[in-house]
């Protein structure tokens, strides 16, 4: 009965070291994942700035992109 008991408390202890350490891995990739969308949403901004509106565009005035 003690080494049954034994046995279910390594279990147990690596069960909560298992558990520890995939909660430590979700909140760095969380920390990742909120990284990466404050990127996305400054390049989606510099590249709504730096483009144009098609109606300020004249297609007069830009080089063909063969020169």
């Amino acid at each position: 009965m003690e080494s049954r008991l034994m046995e279910i408390e390594i279990k147990l202890a690596l069960t909560e070291d298992l558990v520890d350490t995939l909660n430590l891995t979700v909140h760095r990739q969380q920390e990742q994942i909120d990284a990466l969308q404050r990127q996305l949403v400054a390049l989606a901004r510099q590249l709504q700035a730096s483009t144009p509106s098609a109606e300020a565009r004249d297609l007069r005035e830009e080089i063909p992109p063969h020169y």
